[in-house]
C-alpha cells in the first residue's frame, strides 16, 4: 500500500508540472473537425466532476447565524462542528486519484467579491485553520489548488445571484419561481430578483443583473489564469441553465460571451449549455411564456438539455472554440412525464414532480422510450461535429430513500426504489453509443439531497440532521459508472435510435375523452393523408425492414387541419419500409411496399 501511495503522488507531481509550464507555453484549447476537445492539438476526454458550494449556498431559515442566508463557501468536507484533516490541497488531490482530470467551479457573480458578507466570517462553516475570508480569494485558492494536483478548472458563472441560485433561467431573472408554491420547503427565494425592474411585491432583495455586467464578469473569469500564473483554466461555462431563453435569444448571447471572453484569454473554450422547453417565464411577464421547440413532445427536456435549435441556427462563434453542454437528470431530481407508464396509468399522462407524486404514478425507465429525445435535444449534434461535453448528470441513487423529507414521504408508494440508478445507467451506455465520451458529473461533493456527490456523507434528512457538511467514503457506484464512461471506446459511427413506439400499431384513444389524437392512412401507392384536430408536433420517418433510417419527412410543429404526402417526397428507393408517423407521444405504423 505505501509503495502505490508513493505512485500517485509522483503522478501528481508529473502532471502538475506538466501544467504549470505556462511560461514556456501557454495551453491552448479547441475542438477539432470530428468534434473532439483537444488541448495543444491532442484529443484530450474530459472526465470532470462539479465542485460546489461557491457560488451560494441555502441556510436554514432557522440557522442560528445567518438565518435564510446564502453563504459563498466551497464544501471541503470539513466544518467547525465536525472537524476533519481535509484541506483543499487534499481534496483535490484524492479527487485526482479518483480518475478526474477536470474540476467544474460554480460561482455566482457575489463570488467575485471579496467584500461580499455571505463570504466572510460569522457566515463561514468550515473549520477555522481552513476557512478563507473572501470568496473570490478563496476561488483563486481553489483554482491553485487544483493546479498543484494536476487538475483543470471549468469555470461556471452559476446564476445571477448567490440568492436566487439555481432557479435563475435568465440573467435577469425575477419571481415568480418554480418552487413558489412547493410545499414544505425551507428554501424559496420569493423576495430575491436578479432585475432592476419588473418585479413583483414580494422582492425585498435586489442584487440587479444584466448583460454588460455579466460580460464584465466573463472577462474577469477569463484572466484568472494570468493573474494566477496557471495555465489550468480550459474554458468558461457562461451561464448555468438559461432555461428562460429562447434559443434565438440564447445564440446571440453566446456570440457575445465569445467575443468578450476571447479578447481577454482566446485560448480557452466557450461552454454553453442548451435552454428548456419554454420562455419568458421570468421575463417580468409570467403568465404570458412561450414554448420552445424540443421535437417529440412525450421527452420533456431538463433545464439546460434544449439544443434541438442548435443544429439549424447555430451561433457565429468559431465551431472550434464552442462546447455544447448540456444538462440531463433522473427522476431523483425531477419526476418527468417519459418516466410515467402511461399505458398503465393514462391519468399520469404530462404530469410532473408533485403532481406526479401526489397521482402515484410508477416510475419505468426505459431507455428506448428516452434515447430519442437525447437524439433530438442534443446527441444529433455530435454527426454535425460539434463537440458535446454533458455539463451535468448524476442523482441521488436511493431515491426516494435519502431524499428530502416530503419526497421521500409523497414517493412511498414506489415499487422500483432503483429508478435513479437505472436512469443514470441508461444515459451512460446512451452516451457510449453515440460517441459522447466528455463529462461534468454532479457532483464530487454530497452536499445536494437531490444527488448527493461521489464522497459519501452520514447526513440523512431524517435521521442525522448535523452530519451536513461532513464527508466519509466515496460511492463505489458511481465511480464504476464513471469509469464506464471515462474507458469506452467508440466505432466511429453516428448513432440515431429508433423512435419509441409504445406497442400498438393501433392509435390510442386521447386518455379521458375517447376522442382521437389524428387520423392517418398510408396508401400501397406510398401517399399518405392526416388529419389533426389541433395543434402538435407531428413526425413521419421512414426505415427499411432491418430498422435502419432512410427518410426524415416532416419534424415540426404544424397547426390543425387535413395534409397529404405524395410519393415523390418519401426520396425512397423502391421496396419495402416500415412508415412510422408519430403525433406526440403517439404513432401510426405501417408497412409498405413503394414503387417509382
Amino acid at each position: 500500500m505505501k509503495r502505490k501511495r508513493n505512485k500517485v503522488v509522483l503522478i501528481g507531481v508529473i502532471l502538475t508540472l506538466t501544467i504549470s509550464t505556462a511560461a514556456q507555453a501557454a495551453n491552448v484549447w479547441a475542438v477539432d473537425a470530428n468534434g473532439d476537445i483537444t488541448l495543444n492539438g491532442s484529443v484530450f476526454r474530459v472526465k470532470g466532476g462539479s465542485w460546489f458550494g461557491l457560488e451560494g449556498r441555502h441556510e436554514l431559515s432557522t440557522d442560528e447565524n445567518n438565518p435564510g442566508g446564502a453563504p459563498l463557501e466551497l464544501y471541503i468536507g470539513n466544518v467547525f462542528y465536525s472537524s476533519s484533516s481535509r484541506t483543499l490541497a487534499s481534496d483535490a488531490a484524492e479527487m485526482k486519484s479518483m480518475g478526474f482530470n477536470c474540476i467544474r467551479m460554480p460561482v455566482a457573480p457575489q463570488t467575485l467579491d471579496d467584500s461580499d458578507p455571505q463570504g466572510n466570517d460569522p457566515n463561514l462553516k468550515n473549520t477555522e485553520d481552513v476557512r478563507i475570508q473572501g470568496a473570490f480569494s478563496a476561488l483563486k485558492e481553489v483554482v491553485k489548488a487544483c493546479a498543484d494536483a494536476g487538475l483543470y478548472v471549468l469555470l461556471d458563472m452559476h446564476s445571477c445571484s448567490n440568492y436566487v441560485g439555481w432557479r435563475a433561467g435568465r440573467l435577469d431573472a425575477r419571481p415568480p419561481y418554480v418552487d413558489a408554491n412547493r410545499d414544505q420547503y425551507d428554501f424559496k427565494r420569493e423576495d430575491c430578483s436578479c432585475a432592476a425592474s419588473g418585479n413583483p411585491s414580494s422582492v425585498s432583495r435586489i442584487q440587479a443583473y444584466d448583460v454588460s455586467k455579466w460580460l464584465a464578469d466573463l472577462k474577469t473569469l477569463a484572466g484568472m489564469g494570468a493573474e494566477l500564473g496557471v495555465d489550468n483554466i480550459m474554458g468558461i461555462d457562461i451561464f448555468n441553465e438559461p432555461w428562460d431563453y429562447s434559443w434565438s435569444e440564447w445564440s446571440s448571447l453566446i456570440d457575445q460571451a465569445y467575443s468578450a471572453i476571447s479578447s481577454v484569454n482566446p485560448n480557452i473554450l466557450i461552454f454553453a449549455q442548451g435552454i428548456s422547453g419554454s420562455n419568458g417565464n421570468q421575463d417580468g411577464s409570467p403568465d404570458t411564456k412561450n414554448e420552445t421547440p424540443h421535437g417529440d413532445m412525450a421527452t420533456n427536456p431538463n433545464w439546460g438539455e434544449n439544443l434541438y435549435e442548435a443544429g439549424n441556427s447555430p451561433p457565429t462563434m468559431p465551431k472550434s472554440k464552442l462546447v455544447y453542454s448540456p444538462h440531463c437528470y433522473g427522476p431523483a431530481v425531477c419526476t418527468q412525464p417519459m418516466f410515467a407508464d402511461v399505458q398503465s396509468q393514462p391519468e399520469c399522462a404530462g404530469l410532473i414532480e408533485d403532481a406526479f407524486g401526489d397521482a402515484k404514478c410508477q416510475i419505468v425507465i426505459n431507455p428506448a422510450k428516452l434515447e430519442p429525445g437525447w437524439y433530438e435535444h442534443f446527441g444529433y449534434l455530435k454527426a454535425q461535429g460539434y463537440a458535446i461535453c454533458i455539463g451535468e448528470f448524476g442523482g441521488n441513487m436511493d431515491w426516494p430513500n435519502k431524499a428530502e423529507s416530503r419526497h421521500q414521504n409523497r414517493y412511498s408508494y414506489l415499487t422500483n426504489k432503483n429508478s435513479d440508478e437505472q436512469w443514470q445507467n441508461a444515459f451512460v451506455n446512451y452516451l457510449i453509443k453515440a460517441g459522447i465520451f466528455d463529462s461534468f458529473y454532479w457532483s464530487i461533493n454530497p452536499e445536494s439531497s437531490d444527488t448527493y456527490g461521489i464522497f459519501t456523507s452520514p447526513f440523512d434528512p431524517i435521521s442525522n440532521k448535523s452530519g451536513w457538511g461532513a464527508w466519509s467514503g466515496t460511492d463505489s457506484r458511481k465511480l464504476n459508472l464513471l469509469a464506464k464512461l471515462w474507458n469506452a471506446t467508440g466505432n466511429g459511427e453516428p448513432y440515431e435510435p429508433e423512435p419509441y413506439d409504445p406497442g400498438a400499431p393501433v392509435i390510442p384513444a386521447e386518455h379521458g375523452t375517447g376522442r382521437r389524437i389524428f387520423t392517418c392512412h398510408v396508401s400501397s401507392t406510398g401517399l399518405i393523408t392526416y388529419s389533426l384536430p389541433k395543434a402538435a408536433f407531428v413526425s413521419l420517418r421512414v426505415y427499411n425492414v432491418k430498422g435502419r433510417l432512410q427518410s426524415k419527412i416532416i419534424g415540426r410543429q404544424q397547426e390543425a387541419g387535413s395534409y397529404s404526402i405524395n410519393r415523390r417526397q418519401m426520396a425512397t428507393a423502391s421496396g419495402s419500409y416500415v412508415v412510422v408517423f408519430k403525433v406526440g407521444e403517439y404513432f401510426h405504423k405501417q408497412m409498405v411496399c413503394l414503387t417509382n
